[in-house]
């Protein structure tokens, strides 16, 4: 939930800088690069949430958390780099996505033991 915060003060502080008013969208390349980064980052945010819960809950709680902070670490890395220039998202937004995956995998794994476990 901070980054989700820290991502949408941000969008508020562009938008200032640039001076354009909720609820354009459009404007300053700078500004439309950090609005996209927060609303992508904010799509997203359930899928890790969910997952995070689950892979925690039925897998373990330490390997999920380790998996957890990267994703924010990539995700975070991702919001940065996207502000500054578009190409600059792609290599943690693959490595965001590769731990969504990986969440996805622990998530079944820790699924299919509980359930069709002894």
């Amino acid at each position: 939930v901070l980054f989700l915060g820290y991502f949408a003060m941000q969008v508020i502080y562009a938008r200032r800088k640039y001076k354009i008013s909720p609820p354009e969208t459009k404007g300053h390349p700078e500004f439309e690069r950090t609005f996209r980064a927060q609303a992508n980052c904010s799509e997203y945010f359930p899928i890790f949430i969910s997952l995070l819960w689950v892979a925690g809950i039925f897998f373990h709680q330490g390997v999920t958390a380790a998996c957890g902070l990267l994703y924010l670490y990539a995700r975070l890395r991702y919001f940065q780099g996207y502000a500054v220039a578009a190409r600059g998202r792609l290599g943690p937004l693959y490595a965001s996505a590769w731990l969504l995956w990986l969440l996805l995998g622990l998530a079944l794994a820790g699924l299919l033991a509980h359930f069709l476990g002894p």
